[in-house]
């Protein structure tokens, strides 16, 4: 998986919800039901339901230190 192809993955979900499960290490996760707001070049910007924004990079996805379900 390269991060081009997350990229497009991501910009085909702009406003559209998802769930992201966190790896904490040492079996700790947390999930969040997001929205998934905007791409930049390193990072992508999802809103949580609380309003407040979170942001993660794509090589979180490609190290597999979060998951993201559509």
């Amino acid at each position: 998986m390269t991060i081009e192809k997350i990229k497009q993955d991501l910009n085909k979900h702009i406003g559209s919800t998802a769930i992201i499960k966190c790896n904490l290490g040492r079996n700790k996760f947390e999930e969040y039901d997001v929205t998934i707001k905007e791409l930049y070049k390193h990072v992508f910007i999802v809103k949580l339901n609380n309003n407040e924004l979170k942001s993660f990079s794509y090589s979180d996805i490609i190290t597999k230190t979060i998951k993201i379900n559509y």
